[in-house]
């Protein structure tokens, strides 16, 4: 996927605070579609370009739904919806998931859910069944969804956290975590339990 520059592989709106957004020139026509002309002009102008349009109004939508979590903490409630998102994920055989606290890098987004699936039809289990358990189970409301019908990189939005659910080619090329590399990776308690069965485990087989 050469001739696109690190700059154009991402949407202004994923971009830090410190990088220059394009000029009017160089936007797409659409204005739902904010991504440099280069990246629009060689095709790659699908889900990337929709997920992430009009950063102010997600602003705005970020207050709304930290004024709607009043039962607890909003910090708190953020992280409890991005733990359910990846453990669900985890539960649906997603693969290489990563949790990202955005906190201190953007005002944006609390949290970012990366996830890996190895085909369509496990990406979309993943996205229902993370919609069910957020929605159902926690009693939150998704504000958006991109990419579900193309299926390479399909984005739940809930406010405060964002999870997107890759396929692997798509993942290798956008390469959220390598751009937002200033953002903590979130511990997964129940990934520390299972390395410690492993360990247990193949202590035992020693014996």
């Amino acid at each position: 996927m050469g001739g696109v520059s690190d700059g154009d592989r991402l949407p202004f709106c994923l971009r830090s605070p410190s990088e220059t957004p394009p000029t009017e020139q160089s936007k797409p026509e659409t204005e739902s579609c904010r991504v440099p002309q280069a990246l629009a002009d060689d095709g790659r102008c699908r889900v990337e370009c929709r997920a992430f349009a009009h950063l102010a109004f997600r602003q705005k939508r970020k207050a709304i739904s930290e004024s709607t979590s009043t039962a607890e903490p909003a910090a708190e409630r953020s992280l409890k919806l991005a733990l359910a998102a990846a453990r669900t994920a985890e539960d649906n055989r997603g693969e290489n998931i990563v949790v990202l606290d955005m906190r201190e890098i953007t005002p944006v987004f609390d949290y970012f859910v990366i996830v890996t699936g190895t085909s369509r039809r496990q990406l979309h289990a993943i996205s229902e069944e993370i919609d069910h358990c957020l929605e159902d189970e926690l009693g939150d409301q998704r504000m958006g969804i991109e990419g579900y019908n193309e299926s390479r990189w399909i984005l739940l939005d809930y406010g405060n956290v964002v999870i997107h659910l890759f396929d692997s080619e798509t993942r290798d090329y956008y390469a959220l975590e390598q751009f937002w590399s200033e953002a903590p990776q979130v511990h997964l308690p129940w990934q520390e339990k299972s390395d410690t069965a492993a360990e247990e485990a193949a202590e035992g087989d020693r014996e």
